[in-house]
């Protein structure tokens, strides 16, 4: 466990994206109306899962829409 929650590396691949999904939804709310250390703890779960999911898939697609070139093409 880390302080708040299960340590991202015992997650199955399914419960990570889950657990992805339910930050991502719920960060606009955390931001606008969580506490100080809603906020931040917010924050430092999700950096979590994201430093797991990155781990797991380095090689992961890359959409060339989303890269700086891809911008400048819209």
């Amino acid at each position: 466990m880390t302080a708040m929650g299960i340590d991202p590396r015992g997650l199955t691949e399914d419960d990570l994206l889950r657990e992805l999904r339910h930050l991502h939804q719920t960060r606009t709310d955390t931001f606008l109306h969580g506490s100080d250390d809603a906020l931040a703890r917010h924050t430092s779960r999700t950096n979590e899962l994201e430093s797991e999911y990155l781990r797991r898939h380095p090689e992961r697609h890359v959409d060339p829409g989303r890269l700086r070139e891809g911008a400048r093409e819209r």
